[in-house]
């Protein structure tokens, strides 16, 4: 048995920055990208916790809400994606991999157990959610409910995070609890209602992997718990 931790990072555009976060904190990890692009799902059998990535509107006849595409970006929808991460969150959830999903990682989470989501979040009357004008991305407030799990990995009700989305979850999955929101009510995290027993499941709607506070909690705190609850299960496999 090698002592490396084996981390799947789903393939997009940014592939590099999630790449180094995951690698950053700690020496014994190793990454695999996952895509269909990469024709490579069986790789997924040598991970031992995944990182769902940010990237394109999740299409949205995967929430029978296919009234909602002229509120996507045509150019940024990829259903052969989307149908690989939710094989990716089928074979997590059979065999008990620890799970973080960020930005989009959460909105296909949400769809994979049922839930829905929000196509374009100014239109449905929220503040806007999206980068800046020169490109760089926005920063907000958000809000950790105090009894949430998500709350003892960041030890802390409040902090500034970034964002760079322009849809959010609106139905909750099944099964599915929010554990932080922005001041206007956008959902910003995701965790299991009922985690007993269960491997670690956790989304983010911000980025940690490019906040420009990495020590923050809603960086390295994550960062950590992610890792730890690897750590964990792969003990118990031993």
């Amino acid at each position: 048995m090698t002592d490396k931790m084996i981390i799947g990072v789903t393939d997009c555009s940014k592939f590099e920055i999630y790449s180094n976060w995951v690698l950053s904190y700690n020496k014994n990890v190793e990454v695999i990208q996952l895509g269909y692009k990469l024709n490579n799902f069986d790789e997924i059998k040598k991970c031992d916790g995944i990182v769902l990535t940010g990237g394109e509107d999740v299409h949205p006849n995967f929430y029978n809400h296919s009234e909602y595409y002229e509120y996507c970006y045509e150019d940024d929808i990829d259903e052969q994606r989307d149908e690989f991460e939710f094989k990716v969150l089928a074979y997590t959830e059979e065999n008990k991999i620890p799970v973080l999903g960020i930005c989009r990682g959460m909105q296909v989470g949400n769809v994979y157990f049922g839930g829905t989501l929000i196509p374009d979040i100014p239109a449905w009357g929220k503040f806007n959610h999206a980068k800046m004008p020169d490109n760089s991305d926005r920063y907000h407030e958000v809000i950790v409910n105090p009894s949430s799990w998500l709350s003892q990995i960041v030890n802390t009700d409040k902090g500034l995070v970034n964002s760079n989305h322009h849809q959010s979850t609106d139905r909750t999955g099944k099964g599915l609890v929010v554990s932080a929101i922005s001041p206007d009510g956008v959902t910003e995290a995701m965790e299991r209602m009922y985690p007993e027993g269960k491997s670690f499941l956790c989304f983010v709607q911000w980025h940690p992997e490019r906040l420009r506070d990495q020590q923050s909690p809603f960086s390295k705190n994550l960062h950590e718990a992610f890792i730890s609850a690897i750590k964990l299960t792969t003990d118990k496999k031993d």
